[in-house]
């Protein structure tokens, strides 16, 4: 008996886990617990659908553009436009000074090196958002033989670089990067 009341302090418990420890140790457990089943759900219920991680990139064929030839896509909804450009083009475009327009960029900041003849930009006037023309065959490609927005009369040359009206910017270049010399992921 000298043996059990050794193990036994002067406030009546044992050595070690108190009873009262235990049921914190319980409750903060179920609290936890509680918390990772609520907090999972509302976290992945914001993560984007797999429609919308569908429509985040899109790849593009450019192996049968021609040079002078663009070609229109789609990408997250608004037109996204693929020209080749001609010799004759990129000529035009590296002879202009840049430091003069409205929204100064070279054709080789608006290009990916070892790809200066494609370039990719959005669709969308700068302006009031309207869509230009001059992507397809025959359309007006304004004063610069590039694009016109027949909206309010922007004009954008080969580059896509505005030139003339109420634009203020030029056409955005997408982010997209060449998964082969005959495709590009935009997005």
């Amino acid at each position: 008996m000298a043996s059990d009341t050794a193990a036994i302090s002067d406030t009546g418990t044992e050595d070690g886990v108190r009873r009262r420890d235990w049921i914190h140790i319980a409750a903060l457990s179920t609290a936890g617990v509680g918390a990772a089943s609520v907090l999972i759900p509302l976290i992945t219920q914001m993560a984007p659908s797999a429609d919308v991680l569908a429509a985040s990139t899109t790849e593009v064929d450019v192996s049968a553009i021609q040079p002078g030839q663009g070609i229109k896509a789609v990408f997250r909804k608004q037109p996204l436009f693929v020209k080749r450009l001609t010799p004759e083009e990129i000529a035009a475009a590296t002879a202009e000074d840049a430091a003069d327009m409205r929204d100064p960029q070279t054709l080789a900041e608006r290009t990916k090196e070892g790809h200066e003849d494609i370039l990719v930009t959005m669709g969308v006037c700068t302006h009031l958002g309207c869509v230009p023309l001059g992507a397809a065959e025959g359309e007006n490609k304004g004063e610069f033989g590039g694009y016109f927005c027949p909206c309010h009369g922007s004009h954008y040359d080969v580059a896509g670089r505005i030139r003339k009206g109420p634009a203020p910017l030029n056409l955005l270049v997408p982010e997209y990067e060449f998964t082969s010399d005959a495709v590009i992921r935009v997005g």
